[in-house]
C-alpha cells in the first residue's frame, strides 16, 4: 500500500471521528483542569513565550489553542479536514488565534529554520516513517530549537483493542506502515528522536495527566495509561 493510500484512510477515519473526539476533549467538568495541567506540561519543555511553534497533527487544535493563549505564535497542521474544522471553531474566540493549515505531519511544507519549536500530542504512534518526520521537523527549527511530543503506548496488545471502526481503519496494511502503532515502551519514541539527530532527548512521565484521567475517564476505546513528554533539541 502506498503512503498516500495509508494516509488517506487515516484521514478519513479522523475526519469522521472529529465531532465525538473533540466533544470528549471539551467536557466542561475537566476543561479548566486540563488547561492548567497541560499548560504546565508544555511550559516545561518549550522556550519561553513568545516563540514560533508548529503543532503537527494538530487535530481539533487543543495544543495549538492552548499555546497561543500562553503567548506563542502557533501554526497547526493536519490532513483530516473534520479536525481542522473543529480547530478553526475553537480558534475563532481567541485574541491571538493560531493559524490552521492543511498539511502532512510527516513532511510539513515550510521553509527551513521557520520555527523555534515543533509540538505534537498523540501523533507519533500514527506516523508513517517517524524518523523521517522528526528529521523534517528538526530542519524546520532554528539552532537550539526543540521538538516536544506527548504520547503513550496506547496499543501494546495490538490495535484491535481500539474498537471495530478503529480496527477497520487501522487494518493490517495500515498498521504495517506505522512503526510505533503497537509500541510496547515509550523508549521506542525516544529512540526515534535520537535517530533523527536530536540532542539531549528526555522522557518525562506525566503524573498529573494520569491523575486527571483516573478521575474523569478517557475516550471510548482507550484505557487509562501513563503518558510521557518526550523532547530533544536541534544542535546549536
Amino acid at each position: 500500500m502506498s503512503d498516500t493510500s495509508v494516509q488517506d484512510r487515516i484521514d478519513r477515519y479522523w475526519t469522521g471521528r472529529a465531532p465525538a473526539y473533540d466533544d470528549h476533549q471539551q467536557r466542561p467538568e475537566r476543561r479548566e483542569l486540563d488547561r492548567a495541567v497541560w499548560a504546565d506540561v508544555w511550559s516545561s519543555v518549550l522556550p519561553a513565550a513568545p516563540a514560533d511553534v508548529l503543532d503537527v497533527g494538530t487535530g481539533s487544535g487543543h495544543v495549538a489553542c492552548l499555546l497561543a493563549s500562553l503567548g506563542h505564535t502557533v501554526t497547526g497542521i493536519d490532513l483530516a479536514e473534520g479536525m481542522l474544522d473543529r480547530a478553526r471553531e475553537h480558534a475563532a474566540g481567541l485574541a491571538r488565534p493560531p493559524r490552521f493549515l492543511r498539511g502532512d505531519a510527516v513532511a510539513p511544507d515550510f521553509p527551513d529554520g521557520s520555527f523555534d519549536a515543533v509540538t505534537g500530542r498523540y501523533v507519533m504512534w500514527t506516523l508513517r516513517d517517524p524518523v523521517a518526520a522528526v528529521r523534517r521537523w528538526a530542519a524546520l527549527l532554528r539552532p537550539g530549537g526543540v521538538v516536544a511530543v506527548v504520547d503513550s503506548t496506547w496499543f501494546p496488545e495490538g490495535l484491535d483493542a481500539g474498537g471495530e471502526a478503529f480496527a477497520a481503519a487501522y487494518d493490517e496494511e495500515v498498521r504495517a506502515a506505522l512503526p510505533l502503532a503497537a509500541a510496547r515502551s515509550i523508549d521506542e519514541t525516544a529512540d526515534v528522536l535520537r535517530a533523527a539527530g536530536l540532542d539531549g532527548v528526555e522522557v518525562t512521565a506525566l503524573e498529573a495527566v494520569l491523575e486527571l484521567d483516573r478521575a474523569h475517564g478517557v475516550a471510548p476505546g482507550h484505557e487509562v495509561r501513563m503518558q510521557h513528554a518526550v523532547s530533544g533539541r536541534v544542535p546549536v
